[in-house]
């Protein structure tokens, strides 16, 4: 069953490139906006460029996650995964395995050219690609909360940012930290680590979460 969901997956993927390709075209176009707008001389020693990629980051994850799970709710396939399947909650996390490879795993790969973008001091960059590695798995997580709320309307996307962006705060408060300590040389491994409890947190918890949420929206459709 787990060898059929992870080809399922892959297919869904490889079939729907628009929405892999979407979402990171957005976080580069709205990187080289940033760019543009505030050359590197006019910026506070990398800070302002943490922030922003942070930001965008998030923002990148919110356009992704309200497309996580309505193909298969359209398509009536949720509905069907939710009721015949042995071990629903499965289903649901390798949805969101999927949604995260295909955003925070490829974002945390190109960190370094986003950052030299931003102006964010090349001693910051490794910091920034393990900040954004521990941290966007609980953005993915909290988020397909969120998203199985969500599933069911029609234009869900504000109603989604209203529900999961204070969940986010958190991740966007240690994220930014984490590299602003470095480029300040003080010691970054306490924010690293607490992204890391929240992503483990996450991982314990929103898939059951998840799959409440779905059953909710399933049973209103």
């Amino acid at each position: 069953m787990l060898k059929a969901l992870l080809q399922r997956e892959a297919l869904v993927v490889f079939r729907s490139k628009e929405g892999v390709l979407n979402p990171l075209a957005f976080l580069f176009l709205s990187v080289l906006v940033f760019g543009i707008a505030a050359p590197l001389n006019d910026r506070n020693g990398g800070e302002y460029g943490v922030g922003v990629l942070w930001v965008l980051v998030l923002l990148t994850n919110l356009l992704s996650l309200d497309a996580l799970f309505r193909r298969d709710y359209d398509s009536g396939v949720l509905e069907q995964a939710l009721l015949n399947a042995q071990t629903p909650w499965l289903f649901v996390m390798l949805r969101i395995l999927s949604q995260w490879v295909c955003t925070g795993l490829i974002m945390t790969l190109t960190s370094p050219l986003l950052g030299i973008l931003l102006g964010i001091p090349t001693n910051g960059l490794p910091v920034l690609g393990m900040a954004l590695m521990v941290g966007t798995p609980a953005i993915s997580l909290l988020g397909a909360i969120g998203a199985g709320l969500t599933v069911g309307f029609g234009r869900g996307g504000v109603l989604l940012a209203l529900l999961v962006l204070p969940l986010f705060i958190p991740v966007l408060i240690f994220g930014v930290g984490a590299v602003k300590n470095v480029l300040d040389d003080a010691n970054y491994w306490g924010q690293i680590y607490i992204l890391a409890a929240l992503s483990l947190a996450g991982l314990i918890s929103a898939p059951f979460a998840t799959l409440a949420s779905l059953k909710i929206s399933v049973a209103m459709r």
